[in-house]
């Protein structure tokens, strides 16, 4: 799935720090990284507040270590972090890092209905 689709990616992450409104509103406006780069509008849920947070990031890009490098410049330091979907495919928790398998059939289908879906889109919007 090619970058320049800005497919969502959707991230659990547990966060040193109390994730706060104020965080949601950042995400959701783009949060200005280290180098500068201001990321795209972002997704921010809060699952479980407290020293350490459990929330749910939903980013449509890919930018390096982009999840904890926006934590970071809000102040806080991620954890743990976890891919859980990206685009309409949800992950194999079944797998261990590195490890990969064959798209089933309906996963297949899944990507073709997103892809036509992006296609209607663009044609409608123009």
């Amino acid at each position: 799935i090619s970058p320049k689709k800005h497919v969502p990616k959707v991230y659990v992450a547990r966060v040193r720090g109390t994730v706060t409104e104020e965080d949601i509103d950042s995400f959701k406006k783009g949060v200005i990284l280290d180098d500068g780069y201001r990321t795209l509008p972002a997704g921010l849920k809060i699952i479980e507040q407290g020293d350490i947070s459990t929330v749910e990031v939903e980013i449509f890009e890919g930018k390096y270590h982009q999840v904890k490098r926006m934590f970071e410049a809000v102040g806080k330091k991620v954890v743990l972090l976890e891919r859980i979907s990206i685009g309409p495919l949800k992950l194999d928790t079944n797998l261990k890092a590195g490890e990969f398998r064959e798209l089933t059939s309906h996963e297949l289908e899944l990507l073709q209905e997103d892809i036509c879906l992006d296609i209607f889109s663009r044609i409608s919007r123009n």
